[in-house]
């Protein structure tokens, strides 16, 4: 729960900051919707800008900002609509990488703070990872504060030049579902039925059907589980650009996968699942995996970006790319009962060490505080 209380000392003006999406991913448009929630109820004014389609699912304006309509482009008149969002912002604060250069450019030739959150490690191959680094760069030298919202990007940021660069404190808002909601017991067999997975296992995965998700790597792995009686269903919740052909993949190998597009209940989902998969994710925070352990749902993650950080002892943990090692820890977890038993209860404990949005919300505002104090005097 946020505690309020106003942030701003009587007869002065409020903080007035801006917050900068590129549309994101779910883990920092859910950030943001959190954060800003706690921002305003401690008397901050807020201005959220990103795609209306963001503001459509997370709703910002519902917890009090001002939304602001930007698209996902760099084009002049995008441009032209983010500089007049910031021109009278104390301190702008971006997320994401793309994010950040955009309120960088925005910003050119004002003394505004800028705070850049790194949800994700940037992914890029060949000519494309040159540029990366450059514009890794050139967001890290105009950034006052960088936080990293796991270690490895907090020395990613520093190795790139930047100046401040901390650990972020990053809740996960209010799990989508719980497993042990009241109802639950009742929805399991009513969502495993619909998945067609009533008398076999029932795996998850969710996120954008890209190629750095690992999905190459799933599909290769679900060959080997084919042997197995009764034979896993594997369904894959999320929409991308490799949907056709994991599809192709899917019906001409005869693999057990279900891709079931976007969902709305996806915590439903998760919670009739026997386990949960994480087979390549460069998100730090994984909304995923947090789902999973709060939901009790064992997590089996490739040990990429921040995932083992974020997890601890509480997942199996398999080397990336390795489809042999991931077809292998699922099918002992599915042969184990205790071991499945014990990582849901490893994975309660690791829940309770992460943040709350109450811990989020007080560690950007005191770096809001340094960065908008005033001088002292001479």
């Amino acid at each position: 729960m946020i505690h309020v209380s106003s942030h701003s000392p009587p007869g002065q003006s409020p903080l007035r900051t801006v917050q900068v999406l590129g549309g994101g991913s779910a883990g920092s448009c859910a950030h943001v919707r959190s954060l800003t929630s706690g921002l305003v109820a401690r008397g901050v004014r807020v201005t959220v800008c990103a795609p209306a389609s963001a503001d459509h699912t997370y709703d910002f304006s519902g917890v009090g900002a001002d939304h602001v309509h930007v698209p996902r482009r760099n084009d002049p008149t995008s441009m032209a609509v983010l500089r007049a969002a910031c021109a009278d912002a104390d301190l702008v604060h971006a997320h994401g990488l793309h994010s950040a250069l955009r309120a960088a450019l925005a910003l050119s030739g004002r003394r505004v703070p800028l705070v850049v959150t790194l949800h994700s490690r940037p992914y890029a191959e060949g000519a494309r990872a040159h540029l990366l680094r450059l514009l890794e760069r050139r967001v890290a030298r105009a950034a006052s504060v960088v936080l990293g919202s796991s270690s490895d990007l907090v020395d990613r940021a520093r190795s790139r030049g930047a100046r401040d660069a901390r650990l972020a404190a990053v809740a996960l808002p209010a799990p989508r579902r719980s497993a042990e909601s009241e109802d639950a017991d009742r929805l399991r067999p009513k969502a495993r039925a619909e998945l067609g997975a009533t008398d076999r296992p029932l795996l998850m995965a969710v996120g954008s059907l890209d190629r750095h998700r690992g999905y190459d790597t799933l599909l290769d792995a679900t060959r080997a589980w084919r042997r197995l009686d009764p034979v896993p269903l594997l369904v894959i919740a999320g929409e991308g650009p490799l949907r056709a052909e994991l599809q192709r993949r899917i019906v001409n190998e005869g693999l057990p996968v279900r891709l079931v597009g976007p969902r709305d209940d996806i915590g439903e989902l998760l919670a009739a699942a026997d386990l949960a998969l994480l087979p390549g994710s460069w998100e730090s925070r994984s909304v995923l995996a947090q789902e999973a352990l709060h939901a009790r749902v064992p997590l089996v993650a490739a040990a990429a970006g921040g995932i083992p950080e974020l997890v601890g002892d509480a997942a199996e943990l398999v080397p990336h790319g390795d489809s042999e090692a991931l077809a292998e820890a699922v099918e002992a977890l599915l042969a184990d009962p205790a071991r499945r038993e014990l990582l849901r209860d490893k994975g309660t404990l690791q829940v309770a060490t992460w943040p709350t949005e109450d811990e989020t919300v007080a560690q950007v505002l005191s770096v809001y505080d340094e960065l908008t104090k005033p001088l002292p005097l001479p």
